[in-house]
């Protein structure tokens, strides 16, 4: 690979080529090495679009890199190329305190952009257990989550914009804000397949008036467990709900004294909001604890103690560290009533080969982290551990749940997303990579199988409730219709009132009308798309459950088609899409925290049926009656960008999906 022209490019001192330095490069915080050909110390967005406009040229493969915190092998050079290092682009552009908005380059730390938000009565919410050294950048690229995301959600809730540069050097703006399909949701959470971003926009939230932090002993995971869904049934969300084993506690507790009980499971719960609210709910807390028969429960008297309580959380990682050169960290999610279960398959495969799994929950998402310390030097003990972590894995799968919560796919898990999605789907997100990045250039063979790959043996996926009657007639209109025919996608016809184009197909959604799941235990809803708004919420509010979405006329599939309120996006956990060649794609599913794939799902709001027709969605549930706008935004087919008709084409190649409706 020449490098002069590059070299010539970005700034003096900015290509590193010597043997140790592109060592360093060559590995994160998994297993996997690959050494790149020449690594980018970028220190500028203008150099990095310089550097990416080279690669594509050149046909050369790049991958970013923020701090290399990636625990799933994401940023590792597979085919070698160029590393674009951006640690340096470390900037707080900007910090708007009445806008409550942050303008940051990719390379700034986490904990960095805490201390600055702090001093001005406000806090960026994802908080990843790596916040000290991790990037915001890395953070959007894995879509990372963190404790306090079960009240604040993870990185996707709280990127209003980025700044990017495409796969062949050009650069783009997106925003939330923007018209049509969400391009930005698509960005975040690709694990730098897509793009590079090189400015983030992100939202800031005000500090908390009081903050209570609770630790609570139990005498089994099920009962901690069975407390956790209480807790979420009360209409209390806290800011954090942890759980710990007695192993790990006691790794944690090695050579000091952090207060933790020495109960089988422990829960750590903390609150935050008006004094008021923080003590009504520490008070109901308690109760819940003591009635799911907590053991101990106790209430941190001041900041020192919550911050000692909470060493112990976030150092777990470290502390197993100390008991061996390697930490395998596993990231699984489950329907959070499934968790007992988890902890048993994980139990009954540790003792199958040999390992020592020490637990740590998100417990209130259901997002389980089992970490086994090893030495990767020896041979047997290795293969016995990544052995062990792939069928903890593929147990979550067939509860229910996903593959990662928060650390992604990257190059640990591509092959098990055949567990998880359908061949279908798996080939939708190939075509988005291929109608974004036509070469492969960015971070290539990452997140989905290699051509050929297969599950692994004696795995079952676990079937998809059937299709309603009315939507498989939809899928046998689409399959049966005449060739190159076009379709109009119809909902009941509140929003968009043009007579279909003569000669199209049209594809009428309304019958769409089952609720599908109602899951109270997990507080997640199924429902199809033709159900009416007010029927939902009538329904819902009668089971004493509620939905994040505005009290309008019209269906579900048109409001989430038209997207007339960004904050529809919120509580989007899956869909299933029909496309325009008949298949049914699978999108998400059912767990709160999810970053397996490109997020699809959201990428189809304000899509206005242009992309797929919306058979079904997955939302999640809340206890209490959430927020949401009296008035709308007016309805109108939106103007595709470059980029998301490219995009489309991964979706629609032919056109045939509301063509009338594309300008």
């Amino acid at each position: 690979m020449g490098l002069a022209e590059l070299r010539a490019r970005v700034g003096p001192g900015s290509l590193l080529t010597s043997p140790a330095e592109l060592a360093v490069y060559s590995y994160d915080g998994a297993l996997d090495r690959a050494r790149p050909d020449a690594v980018l110390i970028a220190r500028s967005a203008e150099e990095v679009r310089r550097a990416v406009l080279w690669c594509a040229a050149e046909k050369v493969p790049f991958v970013a890199r923020g701090a290399g915190t990636n625990l799933s092998g994401g940023c590792v050079p597979l085919k070698g190329g160029l590393v674009i290092a951006l640690a340096r682009l470390n900037r707080i552009l900007s910090l708007d305190v009445s806008g409550r908005v942050a303008c940051v380059e990719p390379g700034v730390v986490n904990l960095d952009l805490q201390k600055e938000a702090e001093k001005v009565g406000l806090f960026y919410a994802p908080d990843p257990s790596s916040f000290r050294v991790s990037t915001v950048g890395g953070n959007a690229a894995e879509n990372a989550g963190g404790p306090r995301c079960l009240k604040y959600g993870v990185t996707t809730n709280h990127v209003l914009a980025v700044e990017a540069v495409m796969p062949d050097g050009a650069v783009a703006r997106l925003s939330l804000e923007d018209d049509g399909p969400e391009l930005l949701s698509l960005l975040i959470g690709a694990e730098g397949t897509l793009a590079v971003l090189t400015k983030l926009w992100v939202k800031l939230t005000p500090l908390p008036e009081d903050m209570r932090t609770i630790l609570a002993g139990f005498p089994s995971i099920d009962a901690a467990v069975a407390c956790v869904s209480a807790i979420i049934a009360s209409g209390v969300v806290p800011r954090a709900l942890e759980a710990m084993d007695r192993p790990t506690v006691e790794s944690v507790e090695v050579g000091r004294s952090l207060g933790y009980p020495k109960d089988p499971a422990v829960l750590l719960i903390e609150l935050d909001g008006s004094r008021a609210d923080c003590a009504r709910e520490a008070a109901e807390v308690e109760r819940l604890c003591r009635s799911c028969a907590a053991t101990t429960v106790r209430t941190a008297t001041d900041s020192a103690e919550r911050e000692r309580l909470w060493e112990g959380r976030r150092g777990a990682y470290a502390a197993l560290a100390r008991l061996a050169p390697n930490v395998l960290v596993e990231d699984g999610v489950v329907p959070r009533d499934r968790l007992p279960d988890i902890v048993r398959r994980i139990q009954d495969i540790s003792a199958k080969h040999q390992v020592k799994a020490y637990l740590l929950f998100h417990a209130g998402d259901g997002n389980i982290h089992p970490n086994i310390a090893y030495d990767e030097r020896d041979a047997s003990e290795t293969a016995r551990v990544k052995a062990a972590g792939h069928e903890m894995l593929q147990a979550c799968v067939e509860l229910g749940g996903s593959l990662s919560g928060e650390h992604g796919i990257g190059l640990d898990k591509r092959d098990a997303m055949a567990w998880l999605f359908t061949p279908e789907t798996l080939r939708l997100f190939h075509r988005v990579k291929d109608a974004v990045d036509p070469f492969h250039l960015a971070n290539p063979d990452k997140l989905f199988p290699l051509p050929g790959s297969k599950p692994g043996p004696g795995f079952v996926r676990p079937p998809a409730i059937a299709l309603s009657e009315y939507a498989e007639l939809l899928v046998d209109k689409v399959r049966t219709a005449p060739a190159g025919s076009a379709f109009r996608v119809r909902g009941a016809s509140t929003r968009w009132k043009d007579a279909t184009p003569a000669g199209a197909v049209e594809l009428l959604t309304a019958g769409l009308g089952r609720l599908t799941d109602l899951d109270k235990r997990n507080y997640t809803l199924t429902v199809e798309t033709g159900v009416s708004v007010h029927a939902l919420h009538r329904e819902l509010e009668s089971q004493g459950v509620f939905v994040r979405l505005p009290k309008c006329g019209g269906t579900i599939g048109g409001l989430l088609a038209t997207r007339p309120w960004a904050g529809l996006r919120e509580d989007i956990l899956g869909m299933r899409v029909l496309l325009a060649n008949g298949e049914v794609v699978e999108l998400g599913g059912k767990v709160v925290k999810n970053v397996a794939g490109y997020d699809l799902a959201r990428l189809l709001l304000g899509s206005w049926g242009t992309y797929g027709v919306i058979l079904e969605v997955t939302m999640k549930l809340h206890a209490r009656p959430v927020a949401v706008p009296a008035a709308l935004l007016e309805a109108r087919p939106p103007a595709l960008s470059p980029w998301a008709l490219k995009v489309r084409e991964a979706f629609d190649p032919d056109g045939r999906l509301n063509p009338d409706l594309i300008h």
